[in-house]
């Protein structure tokens, strides 16, 4: 027998439930993975450049890394595909959904190391390994900002008690 679930004032199923959060995954895997190929794509063309000779054992230890980060966060974002393929029609829907959870939540993760990697050695080539450390570091911050602190401070702004009457 199936329950109803109320998930923040909405009455339905679990199998509705789970139809509408893989929709909303859908739609923000489909914005991950394009902006994840196109950093991916790019990435592969810097060996074939000329300068890639020139960059030090440092620099390259870095852009291998870069390398396969972006490989992995490619694996990760596309693999919600594959799961949700090979698992449909055997009445998984809810499992699929938070597996495929969890997996885009991992590409999210290996995307922050792949764009501190990538920064770094794009950084480090264009300026002092100071000034690249401070960078990179600053855009850390701004990442953990943007993914964690804002949505953070938004749910918990928004599930404090109401206050009296303003």
């Amino acid at each position: 027998m199936e329950h109803p679930e109320v998930d923040l004032g909405r009455d339905e199923t679990t199998e509705e439930r789970a139809d509408r959060r893989w929709g909303d995954l859908l739609q923000e895997l489909r914005v991950a993975q394009t902006g994840v190929q196109i950093l991916f794509g790019f990435l592969l063309t810097v060996v074939f450049q000329q300068r890639f000779g020139q960059l030090t054992a440092g620099e390259r230890h870095l852009y291998v890394a870069s390398v396969v980060l972006g490989a992995a966060t490619t694996g990760a974002l596309v693999g919600p595909v594959a799961v949700h393929r090979l698992l449909t029609g055997h009445r998984l829907k809810p499992e699929t959904v938070a597996f495929a959870s969890r997996l885009m939540a991992l590409g999210l993760f290996l995307l922050l190391c792949t764009m501190v990697c990538s920064l770094l050695l794009v950084v480090r080539v264009a300026a002092t390994d100071t000034t690249s450390l401070w960078v990179v570091g600053v855009m850390v911050v701004w990442f953990a900002m943007c993914w964690l602190g804002f949505p953070l401070w938004a749910r918990h702004r928004n599930s404090a008690p109401e206050a009296d009457d303003r």
